[in-house]
This record gives structure tokens, sequence and C-alpha cells, in this order.
């Protein structure tokens, strides 16, 4: 009965560490446009970001906070999926989007002091006629940044 409860209280700390781990999601909307994203606020979220993914679902993004607004920078090394990533300042004001291919090392900077950036597929942002100067909202409900 010891080993038991050995291996139950090893399975729950087992648990509670991968919940610990998991990245939170937060709705927000741009344009009238509603959309679900996973939140990378800390260092190791950042990091590893939406690499090794095969698809990522519409109307679905990683929103990346940073501790503070800077000139950033994203690329796509070890990242399979093409994306967009609108750079957006502390205001929920995007400062440009650019389009990023799968597997590069390519550097795409943010036009202006970033606080959040934001990685769609490939083209949602042109399809939805969203650009510069669009307001995001919902930012307020993101962690924030470790």
């Amino acid at each position: 009965m010891h080993r038991f409860a050995l291996i139950v209280a090893v399975l729950l700390a087992a648990h509670a560490d991968a919940h610990a781990t998991e990245i939170p999601a937060i709705p927000l909307e741009i344009s009238g446009h509603t959309i679900n994203v996973e939140v990378a606020h800390t260092q190791l979220s950042r990091s590893q970001g939406l690499m090794y993914r095969e698809s990522l679902e519409e109307n679905t993004g990683m929103l990346f906070v940073f501790p503070s607004s800077g000139y950033y920078s994203m690329w796509m090394k070890n990242t399979y999926i093409p994306l967009s990533v609108a750079f957006i300042d502390v205001r929920g004001v995007i400062l440009n989007i650019a389009e990023m291919q799968p597997e590069t090392l390519t550097s795409h900077d943010a036009a202006g002091m970033a606080k959040y950036a934001l990685e769609m597929n490939k083209g949602w942002f042109t399809a939805r006629k969203i650009a510069a100067g669009a307001q995001v909202s919902g930012l307020e409900r993101a962690p924030a940044a470790d």
C-alpha cells in the first residue's frame, strides 16, 4: 500500500509540473475579428515560440509579451509553419506586420518600440485587411512578462 501511495504522489507531482509549464491562452480582438492566442510571457516560452509545430488552427496564434518596450526582432529557426508577425506597441497599436518563411534565420524587425509581437498563420492579417495602425484589444488579459 505504501508503494501505491508513493506512485500516486509522484504522478500527481508530475501532473502539477505539467500544468505549471502550460502556456496560458487569452482572446484578443482586432478590427472586429476575435482570435485566441497562447501567451509566451516567460523567457523560455518566448524562446520556444511556435517552434516544431506542424500547424496552427485558423484564428489562433501566439502573443509574445516582452518585459519592456523595445526594438525586437523575430526569426523562424526550427519553425515549420509560414507565419505573419505583427509588432504591437504598449497602447495596442500595430506598428508593422512582416511575412516570415519557415525555417529561416532572416530577422524581422519591429518598426518602433514594441511591447508585443503577435504571430498568426501567414497572410492572416492581409486577408482581413488589417495593417499598421490597427488597434488590438484584450492585451490587458495577458500575464506580465517574466
